[in-house]
C-alpha cells in the first residue's frame, strides 16, 4: 500500500495537468470567434450606414422641380415646369398654355407631344407640333429657361411661386438673378404709328422681347397682331436686331428693328 501511494499521486497530477490544458485549449477557439463576431458586427453596420448615407445625399441634391419663365406667344403666355432628378428631365408640364377657342384643340393636342419630347431629348431641342407653331416655339422658350435655371441655381432655386410673376421676378431666384435686367428701347416713329421695344436681358442674351407700343386701329390692328409675335420670336432668336421684317408689315418691321437696337444698345449689347 505504502508503494502505490505515489504512484497515485503522479497519476492525479498528470491527469490534472493534461485537463487543465484541454480547458485552456478549448476556451481559446470560443473566445477568438466571439471577439471577431464582435468586431464584425458594428463594423458591417459602419459601412452599410457609409452605403446609405452618399445615396441619400446625392438623391437629395440632384432633384427638384423648376419652373421657367412665361413665354408670351400671339395666342398665350406658355410656361413649363420640370421636376428634374440627377440632372435629368423625369417629368414635364405646361403650368400655362393659350386657352379659348380653337387654341383649347391645339393645346390638348400639343402639349402632352411637347411634354414627352422633352422628357425623351433631356433639352429644348425637340420639334414644333404642327398645327402649332407659336405653342411650340413659347413651350420650347420657358423649357429652355428652366433648363438655365437647373443648371445655374438648381432646382430648388427656381420655384413655380418665383416664375408666375414673368421673366424679371422669376431670374431674381437664381444665380444670374444680379445680371437679369429690362431695358425699353426708344420710340421709333412709323408711317403708321409708333413702335416701341421692351427686351429682358441676361447674361449677355435676350430672353424675352415684346413690343409696349405698336400700330393701332383699323388694318394696323391685323398686321400688329401678325407681326408683332413674330418680331419677339426672331429678336430672342437671333439676339440682336438683325432679324427679317415680316410680309405685309414692314412699316412697323422696320421700326421694330430700330427700337430693339436703341435697347439693345442700353443694354451695352
Amino acid at each position: 500500500m505504502r508503494k502505490s501511494h505515489p504512484i497515485r499521486r503522479v497519476v492525479l497530477a498528470t491527469a490534472a495537468t493534461v485537463s487543465g490544458v484541454v480547458l485552456l485549449l478549448s476556451l481559446k477557439p470560443a473566445s477568438d470567434p466571439a471577439s471577431a463576431q464582435a468586431a464584425g458586427g458594428p463594423a458591417a453596420q459602419q459601412s452599410a450606414a457609409g452605403q446609405e448615407s452618399p445615396q441619400g445625399g446625392a438623391r437629395a441634391a440632384g432633384s427638384g422641380t423648376v419652373t421657367g419663365n412665361v413665354a408670351q406667344t400671339q395666342y398665350g403666355p406658355v410656361q413649363v415646369r420640370l421636376t428634374v432628378s440627377n440632372g435629368k428631365i423625369m417629368k414635364a408640364e405646361a403650368v400655362q398654355a393659350p386657352k379659348g377657342g380653337l387654341s383649347d384643340q391645339k393645346t390638348a393636342l400639343a402639349v402632352p407631344k411637347l411634354n414627352q419630347e422633352a422628357v425623351a431629348a433631356g433639352s429644348a431641342q425637340i420639334d414644333a407640333v404642327s398645327g402649332a407653331t407659336y405653342t411650340s416655339g413659347g413651350y420650347k422658350q420657358s423649357l429652355q429657361s428652366a433648363l438655365d435655371k437647373a443648371k445655374a441655381g438648381g432646382p430648388a432655386a427656381g420655384s413655380s411661386s418665383g416664375s408666375g410673376a414673368g421673366p424679371g421676378s422669376s431670374s431674381s431666384g437664381s444665380s444670374g438673378a444680379t445680371q437679369a435686367r429690362t431695358v425699353t428701347g426708344k420710340v421709333a416713329q412709323t408711317q403708321y404709328g409708333p413702335v416701341q421695344v421692351r427686351i429682358t436681358v441676361s447674361n449677355g442674351k435676350i430672353t424675352k422681347a415684346d413690343a409696349v407700343q405698336a400700330p393701332k386701329g383699323g388694318l394696323s390692328d391685323q398686321k400688329t397682331a401678325l407681326a408683332v409675335p413674330k418680331l419677339n420670336q426672331e429678336a430672342v432668336a437671333a439676339g440682336s436686331a438683325q432679324i427679317d421684317a415680316v410680309s405685309g408689315a414692314t412699316y412697323t418691321s422696320g421700326g421694330y428693328k430700330q427700337s430693339l437696337q436703341s435697347a439693345l444698345d442700353q443694354a451695352g449689347g
